[in-house]
């Protein structure tokens, strides 16, 4: 089902980084008549991170946009680590390997587009979503089934607890 030198980089991870738009999201920006902005986020791709954090591995977002949004997604999803307005991805990299103590051979990073470039030439395990741009998905370890906002970043939590031992444990808990 894997390849094995994905799983190999997946079971090393510690903590799993998401962009926003095209991944967390289909991409597409929605405004009412005020300017007020409006996302959709996938049901499963939301539990898919709450199971990922039950198997110890942490998450993050890193978007280059903000979005109130995006901010309460994370919060109802636990996701403590959330950087907004970053155009500079690997400044909010630096960040998160300093307060989590985590190494770049620890971390995947899940993108879409070329802003997400240096944060994935940098990482353990570099995945691009199915309708990635197609020079991301030339740097990228492993390219999901699933476009962004359609189930792709669950795809990315199933591959880590696969490839870590954890996946059946941790959906075990829904068949007993």
């Amino acid at each position: 089902m894997y390849d094995p030198q994905v799983l190999e980089r997946a079971a090393k991870v510690r903590l799993a980084i998401f962009d926003v738009d095209g991944v967390l999201t289909d991409g597409r920006l929605f405004f009412d008549h005020e300017g007020h902005e409006f996302k959709a986020f996938h049901a499963r791709d939301g539990h898919g991170l709450r199971l990922l954090q039950l198997s110890g591995v942490e998450t993050a977002v890193i978007s280059g946009r903000t979005s109130a949004a995006v901010a309460l997604r994370c919060e109802s999803l636990g996701i403590r680590h959330v950087y907004q307005g970053y155009l500079d991805k690997l400044a909010a990299l630096e960040h998160l390997r300093q307060i989590t103590g985590v190494e770049f051979s620890q971390i995947a990073y899940v993108g879409d587009d070329v802003l997400d470039l240096p944060v994935m030439r940098r990482v353990q395990l570099a995945i691009a979503v199915q309708d990635a741009h197609f020079v991301v998905k030339r740097y990228a370890h492993w390219i999901t089934e699933n476009s962004g906002g359609l189930g792709a970043a669950r795809e990315v939590c199933d591959l880590i607890m696969h490839a870590q031992g954890t996946f059946d444990a941790i959906v075990g808990r829904y068949l007993q």
